[in-house]
């Protein structure tokens, strides 16, 4: 082993972290460039109908996978926001870009931090984006001033001159429907006539009208998604009048809570026929601190009331009408979101963009909808790390992979797709190879990590407020075996067992509900060493890479 991570270090050494404009530019004309449609969708599972799924409605979505190269083993770096979208547009780990929450802005961390945007302008490129693509919370004002050639265009709120001007701005950024909006309002005046401030008045709102759903008969562009995606529309069209290669984003909300759409996505679906987790309950003999209490659905105003009977630090007991309901609004959500990317796609076609366009689309992360009793994401179990991955390109057939891969690959994979030089500090790996053959492998295992509080029955929304606890979790192709450390480890910091709190291991071919933790069992012995000796090796690896990046910047400076 020790012969290999010499070896593996070794080549890390090359490893150079100069400024983007010391970057070769490409030997390839600008007009050769393909272009690049970055489509981020906020809390998307795998459950797409090219994923295997039979009943969600996602045609448009499945008509890029018949064009692309589907992922079906594709992991996120960590189940939240923030830190997983700051390793997508990296190709760093978080104990690299070192966010870890939904409040570190990433270059207060790690000023010099290259990202995907910021290098295809060094290349040429014109960088634009609207929606959401980081979480604002992570990043500047500007939405990542450097990342941008043209300033980013809207994140959160819509443009107002391509919302339906009918309906107006939707209240708190969601929601259409009328009797919401006016109870909005009587205690908007309540909190005023208290004499509340301003953020006192929006917590004192939100207490009382925050739905977890909303179906309204509004048309699509009601919404910010739809209204985004018109705007969208246009620059494309001033993208093509510019003869210069694009990298263009675009991020959507939805199907992030509250599960908003229109009601024709609604009827899409029978609730009756929603699917309803299997198995609700804590793996048997698994550690408490793998689990969370579903704290962001117990934001919305309509949730308490319905759990106020249970008294239970693991997730949380929800109706069968309500846990039917909130999935039957999470597939609408997923449906409308599928309609928008349709509109994507079709203005590429109009355009005669598709031919040179390399179109990449991903959810940020997986998301619970019951199993285990969890909602939302927030750990590292396969439903919140499992995430979509389809990447489209000029000159490669359709395909479907079950090989491992991570979203840190994007980054080196659009370089490859490109013909532009990859940074060689990336942690990911370049997924050509896998698109040319998805019979191909690039690497043995996937590694998510997760951050937990010293409250284990978490002390806010965030679920990790000092991140004390660090769980990494290794996926195989059969099996996840996970580690928790305590006092504030990282993977940069020499290994220490007696530091571990708590191990788990899932076998997914016996056990796809992951119901027991086997790591203690004895036909697991020998599975539980080898995927022990994994994870070391992963940390040792890991500790040189980051040594050796923080050596190179000290020296550049």
């Amino acid at each position: 082993m020790q012969n290999k991570l010499s070896h593996n270090i070794l080549n890390f050494g090359l490893i150079s972290l100069v400024s983007v404009s010391a970057y070769s530019q490409s030997e390839k004309k600008a007009t050769e460039k393909p272009n690049i449609l970055f489509i981020a969708v906020d809390d998307l599972k795998p459950i797409l109908g090219c994923y295997g799924d039979k009943i969600i409605k996602t045609p448009n979505i499945d008509r890029l996978a018949k064009n692309g190269t589907v992922f079906l083993q594709n992991y996120c770096q960590q189940a939240v926001s923030g830190p997983t979208r700051a390793s997508i547009l990296t190709g760093m780990r978080p104990d690299y870009t070192k966010i870890w929450d939904l409040k570190t802005k990433m270059r207060d961390v790690n000023p010099d931090i290259l990202t995907i945007p910021q290098y295809f302008i060094s290349q040429g490129y014109s960088t634009q984006g609207i929606g959401k693509i980081y979480d604002a919370r992570c990043v500047d004002k500007k939405m990542d001033a450097p990342s941008w050639s043209v300033p980013f265009y809207n994140y959160m709120k819509a443009d107002i001159n391509y919302l339906d001007q009918k309906y107006g701005e939707p209240f708190q950024t969601y929601y259409q429907l009328a009797e919401t909006k006016k109870l909005a309002e009587k205690f908007t005046a309540e909190a005023k006539q208290n004499g509340m401030k301003e953020e006192e008045i929006d917590v004192y709102v939100q207490k009382r009208i925050k739905p977890s759903v909303e179906c309204a008969d509004v048309p699509d562009n009601a919404y910010v998604d739809g209204a985004n995606v018109l705007k969208a529309k246009d620059i494309l069209k001033k993208l093509k009048s510019e003869n210069k290669p694009f990298f263009f984003a675009v991020g959507f909300l939805k199907p992030h809570l509250p599960f908003v759409a229109p009601q024709k996505y609604w009827n899409l679906y029978k609730r009756d026929e929603m699917p309803v987790a299997v198995y609700q309950k804590p793996a048997r003999n698994s550690p408490a601190i793998a689990y969370h209490s579903s704290s962001e659905l117990m934001a919305y105003s309509d949730i308490p009331e319905l759990t106020s009977f249970t008294d239970q630090k693991i997730g949380i007991n929800l109706p069968l009408d309500k846990q039917k309901e909130l999935i039957h609004g999470y597939y609408a959500a997923v449906s409308y979101t599928d309609a928008q990317i349709g509109i994507l796609l079709n203005t590429l076609d109009s355009l005669g963009l598709t031919k040179n366009t390399v179109i990449v689309l991903w959810g940020d992360h997986g998301w619970h909808l019951g199993d285990h009793s969890l909602w939302c994401k927030h750990t590292d179990f396969e439903q919140a790390t499992h995430a979509p991955l389809i990447i489209s390109a000029p000159g490669f057939k359709a395909s479907s992979t079950k090989s491992q891969t991570e979203f840190i690959d994007i980054f080196p994979t659009l370089c490859d797709l490109a013909g532009i030089y990859i940074p060689p500090h990336l942690d990911g790996k370049s997924l050509v190879p896998v698109m040319k053959n998805p019979r191909t492998t690039t690497k043995d295992y996937s590694i998510s990590q997760y951050p937990r509080s010293e409250d284990k029955n978490e002390t806010n929304r965030l679920g990790y407020a000092d991140g004390k606890y660090m769980g990494y979790s290794l996926r195989t192709s059969q099996y996840r075996f996970t580690i928790w450390m305590k006092d504030y480890f990282r993977s940069n910091l020499a290994f220490d067992k007696n530091l571990i709190v708590a191990m788990e291991l899932y076998d997914y071919q016996k056990d796809p509900n992951e119901t027991i933790n086997v790591v203690d069992e004895k036909k697991y012995t020998e599975v539980k060493k080898d995927l022990y000796s994994k994870m070391l090796f992963f940390f040792e690896a890991e500790r040189h890479k980051l040594a050796l990046k923080n050596e190179l910047k000290i020296e550049q400076k």
